[in-house]
């Protein structure tokens, strides 16, 4: 807390203890307001690739066309499987670990299939990954346009379309800032178009700690009752840039697109997999049109806490260096810890816009398809036939822990 200037001999005025209250409260959510922090260690491996925050003007972003190549993939992914070494599914609902590829190496089908891979498990693991942030960067042109942040920082050598990813021993988080549950977010869900098949690189991390958890949309949306479902695929959600925006600008910084609120559906349906996935996030997502307040709130509170605090629909990956992670941002959401300080943690991300969200009662109307429940389809294929009618009582379910 800065000292408060006072008349000599004399106590604080009333105004002077009100702006001394004002400094204080004054703390910076590093979700908001992206770190600035730099410990000016220009000898650094990766200097070229910290933050930095030019004064550029970008204008509105307009809707593109985006085709997933998830579409064209073989839904066996012949290719991509029979170049690893092992797939290692890690839960039931989300993530999968690939062994023995090296990703400088993919063919185009291979891309295509791993699209699909990710589409279907939310989150794709790789290790010992030499690929760099150009042949990171060319990857994801293959999946779709390149999204260009408007307040996050993006490397010192002038790459627009990376995404920094830094903290060092210059700036210690502030836990008087942020709540955990308000870490969760899919990313920059505000946008007309948010991405889809979304990479991040660890170039520098710390030896334990600064792990990421992914949480499962698909995952969320089955576990809900049938009418509790139904409900829910008729609205709609507010998703806002206004307080990542504002928060860049307390930290001082320079807003390179104006902020943008856009409508989109709480449920969403993947247009490859055909699954509903709820899409909202605690990050971005504000209100649900048309509702009452407290029944808006109510609703978004139960999936925000599911979201975070259910650990059936959750993976937790441990990064080391140059570990990489794909995911679909329309049918995750996920979460860094802040626990590594003061060590350094430096990743790179690449993310392609996907298409505009859908609902599931325009995806049925478009395609002539029914939208599933990601879950009962699984079932089916293991050979079980479960109801969905809501009728009679549940049985009782043991665990073994």
């Amino acid at each position: 807390m800065a000292p408060v200037a006072t008349h000599e001999n004399s106590e604080p005025t009333q105004a002077e203890r009100i702006e001394a209250l004002k400094n204080e409260a004054q703390v910076f959510n590093p979700f908001y307001s992206p770190s600035i922090g730099d410990d000016g260690d220009d000898k650094y491996e990766f200097a070229q690739f910290k933050p930095s925050f030019p004064k550029l003007s970008w204008e509105p972003l307009k809707e593109i066309e985006v085709i997933d190549r998830g579409l064209a993939a073989d839904p066996t992914k012949k290719s991509l499987f029979s170049a690893a070494q092992k797939v290692r599914h890690l839960t039931p609902a989300i993530g999968t670990e690939l062994l023995g590829i090296d990703l400088r190496q993919l063919s185009n089908a291979q891309k295509d299939e791993l699209a699909l891979l990710v589409a279907e498990r939310g989150v794709v693991f790789f290790r010992d990954q030499e690929l760099d942030i150009h042949g990171q960067l060319d990857l994801a042109r293959h999946w779709g346009p390149l999204h260009k942040h408007a307040t996050t920082p993006i490397p010192r050598n002038g790459l627009e379309e990376v995404h920094v990813v830094y903290n060092d021993s210059s700036r210690r988080p502030d836990p008087a800032s942020f709540s955990k549950l308000e870490l969760w977010h899919t990313d920059v869900s505000y946008e007309i178009q948010p991405p889809s098949t979304t990479s991040l690189k660890v170039i520098t991390g710390p030896d334990v700690g600064g792990d990421t958890s992914w949480s499962s949309g698909y995952a969320l949306y089955s576990s809900f009752s049938p009418g509790f479902q139904k409900y829910l695929e008729g609205l709609s959600a507010v998703h806002s840039a206004v307080a990542q925006a504002d928060g860049a600008r307390a930290a001082g910084l320079h807003v390179r697109r104006e902020p943008i609120e856009t409508i989109h559906p709480v449920v969403r349906v993947h247009p490859v997999t055909g699954w509903k996935s709820i899409y909202v996030n605690p990050g971005f997502t504000r209100r649900i049109v048309g509702l009452p307040k407290a029944e808006s709130d109510a609703i978004l509170s139960l999936l925000f806490h599911q979201i975070s605090e259910n650990p059936d629909f959750q993976v937790r990956f441990k990064w080391e260096k140059n570990s990489i992670a794909f995911w679909d941002n329309r049918i995750v959401t996920h979460s860094a810890t802040f626990d590594f300080w003061p060590a350094t943690r430096h990743a790179l991300r690449a993310t392609p816009h996907g298409e505009k969200p859908t609902s599931v009662a325009d995806y049925e109307k478009q395609t002539g398809k029914v939208a599933k429940d990601r879950q009962l389809e699984i079932w089916r294929q293991q050979g079980l036939d479960v109801s969905t009618d809501g009728a009679g009582p549940t049985k009782a379910r043991g665990y073994n822990d």
